[in-house]
């Protein structure tokens, strides 16, 4: 049979066609299983293209076919099926298909988004790309699991918290600082960490950050798991996604605890050293004015003796001048307490026995102090000999106990007291500083009006006093300080307005060399506190820091708090294994806070401690002697073994009850 031009035409066609048709499936087929359909767009134009292809071939075909049925065989030339340029079209697509089959078998199909096929040169490129990223994301991976081990191990707590107040992250630094586990915390919210005044504070803190605020830095003071306080510097910035939407906040706490006591006793110790150094500088001023003055007191005196001498016979004018002698003979007096004060007067001292020196001035006061001030005198049970002017000495107790008549002017309580104490030369309110050793100590304690810190500042600069004019010169107390100062001691004051006064004078004891104390000699180490917790109650900010830090160095769980109030809520929420509280506070004293606490646990051991002496506070009723008291300024050694003596006694301390004496310290 012989094959006809239009019959080549509709096989040639029809060739075609299945050919664009294989491609259309061979890239369809991969796509849809690769579930690209949808997503590899220019793929499945790709394959559009070749099914219309393939149909119009097919359409090719179609039509040769009639043509070739409605002529019959032979099929004429001119036949209206095929042509000539549709022949070399088809002739060229029919290449095209042979020449994308042929490069099909050396490229690779990719089945990414975007793209169908790969030159093998492009792989090449984009292995090399994908290598970089790689590396990059290691890289930064890398430096992520760095800093995350560096936010973990830091001592600082490093806490992430939701816009709720939820914690979200919790490094090991919040775990040593507050005793909280991660696990343990995660989930919960932050108040878990605070007070409710912290809890507050938290919530404002967290709206700021929510309204935009980027960063917030402040100071708070936040609980431990045991209840003990933290004192901690914050700082807060937000947490935001990739959009840039706030998430919630980071969190950095650190504890400055300990640095606000160091800040604490720098700005006392530079006080101290402002203090002395201005009374140095008063001391100058004041010696040469009294030496000036005295060379002009001896004329007066001596011309005065002339003048009484000449006026024999005429007592009106002798008269006159005996008045006028007088009135030098208290300037004299002056200028000697000016000189006692600079140390520029003559001295003779010997031992003295302090007991012996309060007798006397007991003898001297009984007489003239007045009837409404009780007066109590506690030598001690055995001698207290000091080196020292034994006029000088009596000076001083005479001074302090005239100044507490005048501060009691409706009546009181005057205690004097001698006994032995030890220093550890750490003591910041010491007026000056001493060495540490043991020394002997006179107590003048008042329950009269008071000074303020102000006051108290001040009050041993010559000529400064508070007295209206007149009655008094403001040498009285500078006297003492220079008295005290030649003789190698020390002076410390505890005052409150309204409540009352103690000054304590510390005297080396004259079997220590003069200038040199003897080391203090320390008796066993204090017992360690094996986790009880020990409640304190102190309204003195800094005091109640330093207590803490001893008591939890030595062992012990410490739950402070700075009123009575809220003592006796802290308690009635933890308990406690001992109280410590200060016995004159605002709003509650110590013994009735620990009246109210012996009602829920009678047993419970309590010691007192305050900066009057326990001789006064006994004498006024404000605390039976029998109760233990820890007297302020103390010792590290001196709390640690006073607090374990309460934990370890057999009886507890009740707190006295009935009524309180009208002039007792509040």
């Amino acid at each position: 049979m012989t094959i006809v031009p239009e019959q080549l035409f509709l096989l040639g066609n029809l060739v075609i066609m299945v050919a664009y048709a294989a491609i259309m499936v061979a890239i369809v087929v991969p796509v849809r299983r690769a579930g690209q359909l949808r997503s590899n767009k220019l793929a499945v134009a790709t394959a559009l293209i070749f099914f219309s292809c393939a149909v119009g071939h097919g359409l090719h075909a179609i039509a040769t076919y009639r043509s070739i049925v409605a002529a019959g065989a032979p099929a004429h030339l001119h036949g209206v099926g095929w042509s000539w340029p549709s022949a070399i079209w088809d002739l060229i697509t029919a290449t095209i298909g042979v020449y994308y089959w042929t490069l099909r078998r050396g490229y690779g199909v990719l089945l990414g988004g975007g793209s169908i096929y790969v030159s093998p040169g492009e792989t090449h490129r984009i292995d090399e790309a994908d290598a970089r990223e790689r590396a990059a994301r290691d890289v930064a991976e890398s430096h992520r699991a760095t800093l995350a081990a560096v936010a973990e191990h830091t001592d600082a707590a490093i806490i992430g918290v939701d816009l709720q107040g939820r914690i979200t992250a919790w490094n090991g630094g919040a775990e040593v600082m507050f005793g909280w586990r991660a696990h343990e915390i995660i989930g919960g919210p932050v108040s878990m960490i605070g007070d409710e005044s912290g809890a507050e504070q938290q919530v404002e803190i967290l709206a700021r950050i929510n309204q935009g605020e980027r960063h917030v830095a402040y100071e708070a003071r936040r609980l431990r798991r045991d209840g003990s306080p933290v004192e901690l510097s914050v700082n807060l910035a937000a947490i935001r996604d990739s959009s840039g939407a706030i998430l919630g906040a980071s969190v950095v706490a650190r504890d400055i605890g300990a640095a606000k006591e160091a800040a604490d006793r720098q700005r006392a110790l530079e006080e101290r050293t402002h203090q002395a150094q201005r009374m140095e500088s008063l001391g100058k001023l004041a010696g040469g004015i009294a030496h000036d003055f005295n060379n002009i007191l001896a004329i007066i005196v001596n011309y005065t003796e002339f003048a009484i001498e000449a006026g024999a016979g005429n007592d009106d004018v002798r008269a006159d001048l005996a008045h006028v002698r007088i009135a030098a003979d208290r300037a004299m007096n002056l200028t000697r307490q000016l000189l006692t004060f600079t140390r520029g007067d003559t001295i003779q001292p010997q031992d003295v026995d302090l007991n012996a020196g309060i007798g006397e001035v007991r003898a001297m006061l009984d007489r003239t102090i007045g009837e409404d001030i009780a007066l109590f005198a506690r030598p001690c049970d055995r001698p207290l000999v000091v080196h020292g002017d034994p006029g000088q000495l009596q000076q001083v107790l005479l001074n302090l106990a005239i100044n507490a008549r005048d501060a009691m002017p409706d009546g009181g309580t005057l205690v004097i007291e001698a006994d032995e104490a030890e220093l550890d030369g750490e003591q910041l309110n010491m007026q000056p500083t001493v060495p540490a050793g043991r020394y002997a100590r006179l107590q003048v304690s008042d329950t009269g009006e008071g000074m303020s810190a102000e006051v108290a500042a001040h009050i041993f600069e010559p000529f400064y006093t508070t007295k209206p004019r007149g009655k008094g010169t403001g040498l009285g107390l500078a006297t003492v300080y220079g008295i005290v100062t030649e003789a190698g001691g020390s002076i410390n004051v505890f005052s409150e307005p309204g409540v009352g006064t103690t000054f304590r004078i510390y005297l080396p004891l004259a079997t220590t060399e003069a200038g040199a104390p003897v080391p203090v000699a320390r008796g066993a180490a204090p017992p360690g506190g094996d986790g009880r917790t020990i409640l304190v109650v102190e309204d003195e900010a800094a005091l109640a820091r330093v207590v803490t830090r001893i008591l939890t160095g030595a062992g012990y769980r410490v739950l402070t708090a700075g009123t009575g109030a809220e003592a006796h809520a802290i308690f009635n929420e933890k308990g406690c294994d001992a109280l410590l509280t200060d016995v004159i506070m605002p709003e509650m004293s110590g013994p009735r806070l620990a009246e109210l606490v012996h009602e829920r646990a009678p047993g419970l051991p309590v010691l007192y401690m305050s900066g009057y002496s326990n001789g006064l506070l006994g004498t006024t009723r404000v605390l039976g002697e029998e109760f233990p008291l820890l007297e302020k300024p103390f010792t590290a050694d001196e709390l640690l073994h006073r607090v374990h003596e309460a934990l370890a006694a057999p009886t507890f301390s009740r707190a006295p009850s009935g009524p309180r004496e009208t002039g007792a310290p509040r």
